[in-house]
């Protein structure tokens, strides 16, 4: 996709993995690939500060000789998420009106072509 991903997004799509489950960073960087273009080098860093603000928590399990950091959603982070998902619907529904001609998708299906 050629559109620029910011941090807030990033953050979000994060989130929304790990409220499926904890999972580690590889996962979790192979997940947001089948949406968007992102690296390990560009995910850490947002796992990071989403640990620094609580959103998110980490634990060491073994795996095959050595530890392996997974990620856990937080109680703050659920409630965050729930935040992101509610601007993300305002959002996108503005970029396709903009996108559409000054119509979204749901306002052309409830009828006529009036603008």
């Amino acid at each position: 996709m050629g559109f620029k991903i910011e941090s807030s997004l990033l953050d979000a799509c994060a989130l929304a993995i790990l409220s499926r489950g904890d999972t580690y960073g590889y996962e979790i960087t192979q997940q947001m690939k089948e949406a968007i273009t992102i690296s390990e080098s560009t995910l850490y860093p947002v796992l990071r500060r989403l640990q620094k603000d609580g959103l998110c928590q980490t634990y060491d399990q073994p795996y095959q000789g050595r530890n392996r950091r997974y990620y856990t959603i937080t109680k703050k982070g659920r409630e965050k998420l729930a935040d992101y998902r509610s601007q993300w619907r305002a959002y996108r529904l503005a970029i396709e009106k903009l996108l559409d001609g000054g119509r979204t998708k749901e306002e052309e299906e409830k009828g006529g072509t009036e603008q």
